[in-house]
């Protein structure tokens, strides 16, 4: 069998594939979820440089990241000019640029303060039907096992909820591991998710640390505090282990039959 790097996202396949094998297939796709990490990674930079007073360009030249994509993660963040760009630009034009984009915060902030009174208070079915589309996105589905990964501290948070709230599960069906890079700092790391989680540190599991060298050093960095993966264990309990995946599957089957009826 041949390697097909369409098939994996990875663009058109080459004439020369070479045969595929589990171990190339485990590479490429860890180069995808590198590549997301990566991107968020950069979109934190953006933001933390906008909210320091830097303008498209600067960050542009700095990041190497597109005015375009730049302008897309960074519309919503109000532009205060430091120093260095007010010696960069004139004042006329700068004052315009800054005027415009405020006004684009304010209509922005305005319309998203509209758009949470439509959505008023939610439903407990509200947040199980919410849950459903976490997993959907971020759940484990090819294994009969129930995991949630990602790198948002607010994503994993309204998972834990859902697991609790809605699931039913106590702290000892819920186990914990993140993945870092090697210049993180470990027990920050570890505090960070367990003070966002509100899970025991006892509840952590070994942490794992990307060690690949095979990286180009426009994607050297790191998340600040890795990727949080939690894991759902029965704990004795049979209706938290493979059933409740099963369960979960159900769910996502029948909210896409409903939906493309």
């Amino acid at each position: 069998m041949l390697c097909n790097g369409s098939a994996l996202g990875l663009g058109p396949s080459s004439q020369s594939s070479s045969l595929c094998t589990p171990t190339k297939v485990i590479e490429l796709i860890c180069i995808v979820w590198y590549d997301d990490i990566m991107k968020s990674h950069i979109k934190q930079k953006a933001i933390i440089l906008r909210n320091r007073g830097y303008s498209y360009k600067l960050i542009s030249e700095r990041l190497g990241i597109g005015k375009g994509t730049l302008s897309c993660w960074l519309k919503e963040i109000p532009f205060k000019p430091n120093e260095e760009v007010l010696r960069r630009i004139q004042s006329g034009p700068r004052k315009s640029g800054m005027l415009r984009h405020n006004k684009r915060v304010a209509e922005t902030k305005k319309i998203k303060e509209e758009a949470k009174k439509e959505l008023g208070d939610l439903s407990k079915r509200d947040l199980w039907m919410l849950g459903v589309g976490l997993y959907i996105g971020e759940g484990s589905k090819s294994i009969e096992s129930v995991r949630i990964m990602n790198s948002d501290p607010e994503i994993i948070k309204a998972s834990i909820r859902w697991f609790k709230n809605i699931i039913g599960l106590k702290d000892d069906n819920i186990v914990i591991s993140i993945h870092l890079y090697p210049d993180s700092n470990k027990e920050k790391c570890l505090n960070f998710w367990s003070a966002t989680t509100k899970i025991s540190r006892s509840r952590f599991k070994k942490t794992q640390i990307d060690e690949r060298k095979n990286k180009s050093a426009k994607k050297q960095g790191k998340l600040p505090y890795g990727t949080a993966h939690i894991r759902i264990i029965s704990n004795g309990q049979t209706d938290f282990g493979v059933k409740l995946h099963r369960r979960i599957m159900g769910w996502i089957e029948g909210v896409m039959e409903q939906l493309n009826k």
